[in-house]
């Protein structure tokens, strides 16, 4: 084999993050003998296109995990949270996901999940220092 280096790449090229998360989600969905994986991916526009936020994940093993919900400032306090929500819910629903996961801080939108039924499962405290990482899970269906 040649010679090998490690490199750190804080501005990493699409191609070489590809290679690496494709690659380990391949093998994962091969490992657990799960191999449909579906982009879950909803955006929150106005009258002119403009984004005003949206909802990123994935669904895959029967989950649908919630990566990032943003909803920017002018956009807030409207319920588009809660249908951005709903809506990743049901098309996770519709193809047989039993359940949803994500990931919230302290300083997030901890309370704004558990009134939609999650509940947290886990926590990290101190990451970052003085706040709390929780994870969250619901059952779908």
């Amino acid at each position: 084999m040649e010679r090998v280096r490690i490199e750190f790449e804080p501005l990493i090229d699409a191609a070489s993050r590809d290679f690496i998360t494709n690659g380990l989600d391949s093998y994962s969905m091969v490992a657990s003998g799960c191999p449909d994986w579906l982009p879950v991916n909803f955006v929150l526009r106005d009258d002119r296109g403009e984004v005003l936020g949206g909802l990123l994940g994935q669904l895959w093993g029967g989950w649908l995990h919630v990566t990032y919900l943003w909803i920017g400032k002018a956009a807030r306090g409207q319920g588009h949270g809660t249908r951005l929500m709903r809506d990743a819910e049901a098309y996770a629903g519709a193809r047989g996901a039993i359940g949803a996961s994500l990931e919230t801080y302290s300083f997030q939108a901890r309370p704004f999940y558990e009134r939609l039924g999650y509940r947290v499962v886990g926590a990290i405290d101190d990451y970052p220092p003085g706040h709390a990482k929780f994870f969250l899970r619901k059952t779908l269906g």
